[in-house]
């Protein structure tokens, strides 16, 4: 048996993904989710490949996975960073974003794709932010609060047209992070 034979393509793309989301430091229940491995398996690939003697680890995240949806829209650089991330979840397919603004789940792909895309997105937020205030789990959240629980929305900038994440309960002034960073700045940005 060669493990590059092709009837064994897809327990390595399960078996990459699930290395690529413990790089990213997921937790073992979304690794599951999107690999279809046992939390046995997830431990075992955790201990083999990232708990080595030279004592680089990569930390293991506990617990539940943060839910707050209050935490993107804190400031406006972390509100900012959050839009971005949903601009890639749609530029990488993971949603599909209406006219009317209304983000739809991509329900058409299998667990693996949806995992791999995921993970491209967030590297590339990763690759455009060089100190990231959101981490894998919070994206993971952001993706959830914005497609399945509507927690979240996209709104419009009254001021400059940009479309922005906005949390769904929380008053809005209908400004984006740039337009808002700039009036407490004192400086005004063009209609």
């Amino acid at each position: 048996m060669r493990f590059t034979d092709d009837r064994y393509a897809g327990e390595r793309q399960q078996f990459d993904l699930a290395i690529r989301l413990i790089s990213h430091e997921a937790r073992t229940h979304i690794i599951c989710a999107l690999t279809g491995f046992s939390q046995d398996r997830i431990r075992k690939l955790y201990t083999t490949y990232f708990r080595g003697p030279d004592g680089k680890t990569i930390r293991r995240q506990r617990g539940k996975s943060p839910a707050n949806v209050a935490f993107f829209v804190r400031n406006a650089s972390v509100q900012a960073e959050a839009s971005t991330l949903v601009y890639l979840f749609g530029l990488f397919g993971l949603l599909k974003i209406t006219d009317r603004l209304d983000p739809l789940p991509r329900g058409d792909c299998s667990d693996i794709v949806f995992g791999e895309s995921l993970c491209r997105a967030y590297e590339t937020y990763t690759s455009l932010y060089p100190r990231t205030a959101i981490s894998f789990e919070r994206s993971w959240n952001l993706y959830r609060a914005v497609a399945l629980r509507k927690d979240a929305v996209l709104a419009d900038c009254l001021r400059c047209g940009n479309i922005y994440v906005q949390d769904a309960l929380a008053l809005d002034r209908a400004e984006c992070p740039p337009c808002r960073l700039n009036r407490t700045r004192g400086t005004t940005t063009l209609p």
